[in-house]
């Protein structure tokens, strides 16, 4: 008896000559305009510009993209075609002194929920070109709830991702995974409930950094930035800590992390020492650490050790009990 051929749906597919209908297999998620840039739409910007309201997907070819965007359609999926991140380069250069304040320097500020990216790059190359007049330069900023990165390099230096919500009681969603980050000053920063699963932290050189600069302002709002299986790297000799209290109720877990970079043996530190008391009421914990950095002697008195079950409430099946955007 022959097999049975499976039903066909519809998608949608944006060819050369503008919109046609192909044939997908059953169960297919939804009908999805896809774009490609650049044998379609030369700009990033032109291709966020001909996606439908709900959105679509960005196919991306290997290529350097020197652009500032903005995007608030719900549903956009960007995929880079090539073989490696590195491949496909978001790029651009302001700063928070050129651009009028820090949320305005981000190369991309992305807003529209369900956002989606994979096997790209997004930097801001300020501190490359303009070295000897630091500031704030942010790579992506991103307020959308229910926002996956898998694969995704994000490169700055200062304030490289500013992972946030759009309201402080209404805590966006984001989840990164296989991701890898680099920066120093406060370089993973905001208010967001953000997940890093097995991602790469790495602080590039300066006298002083800070992974982390959480802005949860209220013990009532449910955000965090959790750090599951991630991996510490350092260059240079300089004081980095794992992060400081932004706001006074900032909230930092890291689990079964491997530390194989220069992480200062107190683990944490104070907004502005002498100035500010924000570890009083901050949870900064850390569980299961491995590696040259992972001795928590000297680690500060108000960072916490979980045990095996406190870390169980920090993993992600409880972090987001409902994971079916996470695919």
């Amino acid at each position: 008896m022959s097999a049975k051929r499976p039903m066909l749906n519809r998608r949608l597919f944006c060819g050369a000559g503008g919109l046609a209908l192909i044939s997908a297999p059953a169960g297919f998620a939804q009908a999805r305009v896809i774009v490609r840039v650049p044998t379609q739409y030369k700009t990033l910007a032109e291709a966020f510009a001909a996606l439908p309201d709900a959105g679509g997907v960005v196919e991306i070819a290997p290529g350097t993209y020197r652009e500032k965007l903005s995007l608030s359609k719900p549903g956009v999926h960007l995929v880079g075609t090539g073989e490696k991140p590195e491949d496909v380069v978001i790029v651009w250069g302001d700063s928070a002194k050129m651009a009028g304040g820090t949320g305005k320097s981000a190369s991309f500020t992305v807003s529209g929920d369900g956002f989606r990216a994979s096997n790209l790059t997004i930097q801001n190359d300020y501190h490359l070109t303009q070295p000897d007049n630091p500031s704030q330069a942010v790579a992506l900023s991103i307020s959308a709830d229910r926002a996956v990165l898998r694969n995704v390099r994000l490169l700055g230096a200062q304030d490289t991702l500013y992972a946030a919500s759009k309201k402080p009681t209404l805590s966006s969603r984001q989840y990164y995974k296989d991701c890898y980050i680099e920066g120093h000053v406060d370089f993973i920063f905001g208010n967001a409930l953000a997940f890093f699963d097995r991602c790469h932290l790495h602080i590039i050189e300066r006298n002083g950094a800070f992974i982390t600069a959480h802005s949860r302002t209220a013990d009532s709002e449910t955000t965090a930035y959790v750090f599951d299986h991630c991996r510490i790297t350092t260059a240079g000799e300089g004081s980095y800590y794992f992060g400081r209290a932004w706001r006074p109720y900032a909230q930092v877990i890291f689990l079964d992390t491997r530390i194989d970079g220069r992480i200062h043996p107190e683990g944490w530190r104070e907004w502005t020492p002498g100035k500010t008391e924000t570890y009083a009421t901050a949870h900064f914990a850390e569980y299961n650490s491995s590696g040259p950095g992972a001795d928590v002697s000297q680690r500060v008195f108000w960072a916490k050790r979980l045990t095996a079950d406190q870390a169980a409430k920090w993993r992600l099946e409880s972090v987001f009990p409902d994971r079916s955007w996470i695919q």
